[in-house]
């Protein structure tokens, strides 16, 4: 088959490392690979610089969509991670890009329950131009072949979404990649686009993580998406991972942006096992010779921990050390019981620091309204004597507002008395005297 191949293609210049790594530098790639693109879930070479003896003949090639297959070097090519090779596909030939090479293929091949010795298909060579153009005008198709597929999935009454489309480098087969919550008879939707496209179809339905790896976006981080940017594979996430590190088990919290459990719960899970392993058990009790305290709650980094009388409230909570707490228990078992859990007795017990306000700033009368000064009433004279303010003089022969209104006649006076026995009156009260009738006016 391969040879088939050889004759049919014709013999033009290979596609050197060079020109590969000045695509992938480049803004709009007209070379046909795909190194512009994001490589999520991509295969790490952890032994990158160190040199590799194996005689393994065993390569990992990936493809679109974090697809990825493992191929015998037969023609014993030098190969190594990120070049592009034609491989065997079912039918036909695909291009795809070495991922692996060496001894790490036997790890990933282990990994996914794979065997060295099991019938793998082959590497014809390396790619050349022709094959670029031929695998480039293939996936120039995918885009309106997966519009036109959404479409016809629409008309069927299918409940599923075509995500994206993967044509094979010759352009006689593709693969419909959908996203469906249960199950889904395409066995109609699968004659339809046979006709429709003109080739073999093969439907993979892909879950809501790989979705959002492969759409990419920004987490609730504020960071590009772990799926989307560096992530190998994905590893199952469980709500354990939340209650080990003390997480409120909220769904809209836990969850990301593919509605399931956020690939970074796993991140520190392993420390805080780690760190709940050198902390009291949840069911011993501290007893003291006045009350028994429960575990209520604890901080595994910091190593703090919190007992309250009551099991289920912190009322009268004291926060104390591990190291403390390991020591109260050691006490229990031999029989003493400390007179108080913090350590600290009445007599050694340090008084705490008074506050003090410098500042004045938390005062409670900070924000009191403060009582004006009654203003003078001894008309334009300034407070203390001074002089009148410059460009306003006093006037001559002003008088005050009191000896503005106007005087009653000295008839209806008598020997300077108030013209009425009500002032008089509050004017003997002041005084301290007794009170006297008020005279009648006279007429």
């Amino acid at each position: 088959m391969a040879d088939e191949l050889n004759e049919t293609l014709e013999p033009v210049p290979q596609v050197t490392d060079a020109a590969a790594a000045e695509c992938a530098e480049c803004a709009d790639c007209s070379c046909g690979c795909d190194l512009k693109g994001r490589s999520n879930l991509d295969s790490y070479n952890w032994l990158e610089g160190y040199p590799d003896d194996s005689d393994e003949d065993v390569v990992e090639v990936l493809f679109k969509n974090t697809r990825r297959g493992f191929f015998r070097n037969t023609s014993h090519l030098s190969l190594k991670q990120g070049d592009w090779v034609v491989v065997e596909a079912n039918p036909g030939h695909d291009i795809g890009k070495v991922g692996l090479t060496g001894k790490l293929v036997r790890a990933q091949i282990k990994r996914v329950r794979m065997r060295l010795d099991d019938p793998l298909p082959r590497i014809f060579r390396k790619p050349k131009e022709a094959d670029m153009e031929k695998f480039e005008q293939a996936r120039s198709r995918e885009v309106d072949t997966m519009i036109r597929s959404r479409k016809i999935a629409t008309d069927l009454g299918l409940k599923m979404k075509i995500g994206d489309v993967e044509y094979q480098a010759d352009g006689n087969k593709a693969i419909f990649y959908y996203i469906a919550d249960g199950r889904v008879d395409f066995r109609q939707l699968i004659r339809v686009l046979a006709d429709t496209f003109k080739i073999r179809v093969e439907m993979k339905q892909i879950g809501a993580r790989q979705e959002a790896g492969r759409i990419g976006g920004i987490g609730p981080c504020g960071r590009p998406m772990c799926c989307a940017s560096w992530m190998t594979n994905f590893v199952s996430v469980a709500t354990s991972a939340a209650r080990f590190q003390d997480i409120s088990l909220n769904p809209l919290g836990l969850a990301g942006q593919c509605a399931k459990l956020k690939c970074c719960l796993n991140y520190e899970v392993d420390t805080y096992i780690e760190a709940n392993k050198q902390l009291p058990k949840k069911d011993v009790v501290l007893e003291t010779k006045d009350k028994q305290y429960y575990l209520y709650k604890a901080d595994a980094l910091s190593r703090q921990v919190t007992y309250s009388p009551n099991r289920n409230s912190p009322v009268d909570s004291v926060v104390i050390s591990a190291e403390r707490a390991f020591e109260v228990m050691a006490l229990n078992k031999t029989g003493v019981k400390p007179e108080r859990l913090s350590g600290q007795d009445a007599a050694s017990a340090k008084p705490e620091p008074a506050f003090g306000d410098i500042l004045g700033q938390d005062a409670i009368t900070r924000f009191d309204k403060k009582k004006k000064k009654k203003k003078s009433k001894s008309g334009n004279q300034p407070k203390g004597g001074g002089q009148p303010k410059e460009g306003k003089p006093a006037q001559e022969g002003k008088q005050p507002k009191q000896e503005s209104k106007k005087q009653e006649p000295a008839a209806n006076r008598q020997d300077g008395q108030p013209k009425d026995g009500n002032q008089r009156r509050r004017r003997g009260e002041r005084r301290g005297g007794k009170q006297q009738p008020a005279e009648p006016k006279k007429e």
